[in-house]
């Protein structure tokens, strides 16, 4: 029962981490292209890699891995947020806006993934 606990702690603290850094980016970069949620995938991205990389090297508790990359990370991401404001452009004639959001999602989202790895493997 706990795990759940930890998981939910930790999924409400990555909500609230992603309304913070997608309403400053919103409102510092506007909102024509997802700025916000890009920024908060690719951080996911790189966070989850990093995080699973660093858990799998150390002796930590098996509740970090439920309160980092489940819950804190699983509710900071937003790609199914990515997805709607992509159909949205997409549907709203802003095709190379659409296009080019999935295009940098997964290349950079990729590079991410492997930086964070690689940094977790460094660090641990």
């Amino acid at each position: 029962m706990l795990k759940y606990l930890v998981v939910g702690v930790g999924g409400f603290l990555g909500a609230v981490a992603r309304y913070i850094v997608a309403t400053y980016i919103g409102n510092r970069y506007g909102v024509r292209f997802p700025y916000g949620t890009f920024v908060i995938n690719m951080s996911g991205c790189f966070l989850v890699g990093f995080i699973v990389t660093l858990l799998a090297r150390t002796t930590a508790s098996q509740y970090w891995r439920y309160f980092i990359p489940i819950g804190f990370i699983g509710a900071y991401t937003t790609f199914s947020t990515f997805e709607y404001e992509t159909l949205r452009a997409i549907q709203d004639g802003q095709m190379a806006a659409g296009l080019l959001n999935v295009a940098l999602s997964v290349v950079v989202g990729f590079a991410a993934v492997w930086a964070g790895s690689v940094m977790g493997r460094v660090v641990a």
